[in-house]
């Protein structure tokens, strides 16, 4: 299995599923960060949300966003993917549905016009696994790895 091919296998087993980042965004000059919940599919990312959101405002005006968890580093063009009913979300609905499923229709409303869906499609990356770190270039299909074991040091700043 050549190496790109490898990184995706892990990228699905490691965030295909519910799992928790820190979404970047920005409005104009002015950085913006909140924890949303992510769902991994096919190298894409993701969020249920509210389209008067301000992450889904941000991301109308500037797609350019980055995601970031445990030593886990991604960028990429997020876009509003519409309603979660609409035809086209047919298919990742039910996956998000179940991905999701202990709080899925506690905390979305269908029947809401602004409910929706926002995926992010990854440029570059950082991740890591079982000891592997994994740099990749989503756009180039090319990736590299190497040996990564995630430490913090540290220091006596005295």
């Amino acid at each position: 299995m050549e190496v790109y091919e490898k990184s995706l296998a892990a990228l699905n087993e490691l965030f295909g599923k519910d799992c928790c980042f820190v979404l970047a965004t920005s409005n104009g000059n002015c950085p913006s960060q909140r924890v949303v919940d992510t769902y991994c599919s096919e190298g894409i990312f993701w969020i249920v949300t509210h389209a008067l959101s301000n992450k889904v405002k941000d991301i109308k005006v500037n797609p350019n966003v980055s995601l970031c968890n445990n030593f886990h580093i991604f960028s990429g063009k997020a876009y509003y993917a519409g309603h979660p009913l609409a035809a086209e979300n047919k298919e990742i609905r039910q996956k998000l549905i179940h991905e999701f499923e202990p709080w899925y229709f506690a905390h979305n409303n269908e029947e809401d016009e602004n409910m929706c869906y926002v995926k992010i499609e990854l440029e570059e990356g950082f991740f890591h696994k079982d000891g592997t770190g994994y740099k990749v270039s989503f756009t180039k299909k090319e990736a590299k790895e190497f040996p990564f074991s995630p430490q913090i040091e540290m220091t006596n700043v005295n």
